[in-house]
């Protein structure tokens, strides 16, 4: 084994050295370095061709797939990289990462603790372990890990960011707020540093906060992302201190920026929800009764975003037999699985084509792996998890046919109310229709239809909870929610702001509170601003809280 290993790592200085000296490969790493992707695609393509086992060549092809989200060619390269020299830790560190990217943390983790083993003091490893750790739910090991490279290297802003995430989900709010600051303090531009301050939501910024936020807002070499992230906080800052027109210029400005950044077809979505309608029908669940895997173990709680889900599952994770996960990935995964296996590459839901094609036993395959992949996420022996991903309610289809006993509750929130939090919100990733007031109330009455439609061809199989009706009659909508769990009644799940739980939401530090009922019109201060919003609803506004008969 001695002498394998001296040859991998032998292969590794030649194939680097060779590297550094090849113009092919020269060029290929300055067409990353400018984000030129096809040209370097061609030249490591080429290279190989030649070259097959040059495994610098093979690292730099996988990190062109990972740019291009291609994550399952990533992972193959990797995997033959490091199949041909396992001594490449910087390869095994880039496989660590496509895993983790790809949504297989026990893999990821796996890689990461090969390399800690021959240098536990590398603080890349350490850094990335912190990240995979966040992913499971093991906050308070990233923090301690966090908290060891901060020790090194104080001055690094961005890592003072991640432990400020990492201690707000794990209910430290007070030790976010100081990380926060900072990450703030060392690089003032720094616009995630203030925004992470807005997004506690709880947070109140002072007069020389704001005075610092608009000092940077004046400077002509500002990042666009820097920009966009003080617009909102800014915005945040300004509508907390009764500010509501200057604020909703803020919060418009920001939304601009980031929607020319990430464009959004509201036509696309509309045409999945028109596919999914014509094709889950009644008879189409009837002749597929019985198939997925039989677990009632998960509950998924659905719906818009900003609607009370967290509320909704901070409740729930509150019941001595439930437990509490956070916006779990592994449904976007299958989706995306069988995305991949449909003919019509131009469609734009030919993953429901793929569902509908499959066999009994690969519908229980799909809800086994679902299972699997969560397992890591569960940490107590409660019989019953939660999976709180809104925009799960686009695949409600794909839940009745790979698990069909799992629990489905859909939280709705005032059209106006849940539009207008959508808009004040800046998203990390994956919501790219909310930064469009029209684009939000279009993609709100898809949701409503498609969820109308599942009601009337799967009756009773989703209980819905009105965010408006929780606040007015708590104890009353809890006991149906237990109910419809088949859970007993407990009065913990009316102290749930008592519950220690990590929450990995924007509403994180707002479900540590009692309910809050003062909020339900805040829309109303916006009102003079959000006509686009009004109009886009349409007749889902007119109806609410019931649902038009043609949304």
């Amino acid at each position: 084994m001695e002498q394998a290993a001296t040859g991998a790592t032998s292969r590794v200085g030649d194939a680097l050295r060779r590297a550094t000296a090849d113009r092919q490969l020269l060029a290929a790493g300055h067409a990353l370095a400018i984000d030129d992707l096809p040209r370097a695609e061609s030249l490591l393509r080429e290279r190989l061709r030649r070259s097959p086992t040059d495994v610098a060549a093979i690292r730099m092809l996988a990190e062109v797939a990972a740019r291009l989200g291609r994550y399952e060619d990533a992972t193959t390269l990797l995997e033959r990289c490091l199949e041909l020299a396992p001594g490449f830790d910087a390869a095994r560190q880039n496989y660590a990462m496509v895993l983790h990217r790809h949504n297989r943390p026990a893999e990821a983790l796996a890689q990461v603790e090969q390399l800690l083993e021959r240098n536990p003091a590398d603080a890349g490893c350490r850094n990335l372990k912190a990240v995979v750790l966040c992913r499971t739910g093991d906050y308070e090991a990233a923090i301690d890990l966090y908290q060891g490279i901060l020790a090194q290297f104080p001055g690094q802003p961005r890592l003072w960011l991640s432990l400020g995430h990492a201690l707000k989900t794990a209910g430290h709010a007070g030790r976010a707020v100081d990380a926060y600051r900072r990450a703030a303090a060392l690089e003032p531009a720094f616009g995630d540093a203030w925004w992470s301050l807005a997004n506690l939501k709880t947070f109140r910024f002072d007069d020389e906060d704001l005075a610092a936020m608009r000092a940077q807002l004046r400077r002509g070499d500002l990042r666009d992302e820097d920009r966009l992230h003080l617009e909102f906080a800014l915005a945040k800052a300004l509508e907390d201190r009764g500010e509501d027109e200057a604020a909703f210029r803020h919060y418009a400005d920001g939304n601009a920026r980031r929607l020319a950044r990430v464009p959004y077809s509201a036509d696309e979505n509309s045409a999945r929800i028109d596919r999914a309608i014509e094709l889950y029908t009644a008879a189409f669940f009837r002749e597929r009764a019985g198939s997925g895997a039989p677990d009632r173990d998960p509950i998924f709680i659905v719906g818009m975003p900003r609607a009370g889900s967290t509320l909704v599952e901070q409740i729930l994770a509150s019941h001595s037999q439930v437990e509490g996960t956070m916006e779990l990935p592994e449904l976007t995964s299958l989706a995306r699985v069988l995305r991949l296996q449909g003919n019509d590459v131009d469609s734009p839901a030919r993953y429901h084509e793929a569902l509908a094609a499959l066999a009994p036993g690969e519908l229980r395959a799909l809800g086994e792996r679902y299972l699997a992949n969560t397992r890591i996420q569960r940490k107590t022996d409660a019989p019953r998890f939660i999976d709180k991903m809104p925009n799960n309610f686009a695949h409600v289809g794909l839940l009745q046919l790979a698990l069909p006993n799992a629990t489905i509750i859909d939280v709705r929130r005032h059209p106006m109310a849940c539009g207008f939090s959508l808009f004040r919100q800046h998203f990390a990733r994956g919501q790219d229709f909310a930064y469009s007031l029209a684009d939000i109330g279009r993609f709100y009455r898809d949701y409503v239809r498609l969820m109308a439609h599942f009601d009337a061809v799967l009756p009773g199989r989703v209980h819905r909870v009105l965010y408006e009706d929780l606040v007015a009659d708590t104890e009353g909508e809890v006991r149906r929610l237990l109910a419809h769990c088949g859970l007993e009644f407990e009065p913990g799940c009316l102290r749930f702001f008592e519950n220690e739980r990590a929450v990995r939401t924007a509403s994180s530090e707002q479900v540590r509170q009692p309910i809050y009922r003062g909020g339900l019109d805040h829309w109303t201060r916006f009102e003079p601003w959000l006509e686009p919003l009004e109009q886009a609803l349409g007749p889902v506004l007119q109806a609410w809280p019931g649902v038009p008969a043609s949304p």
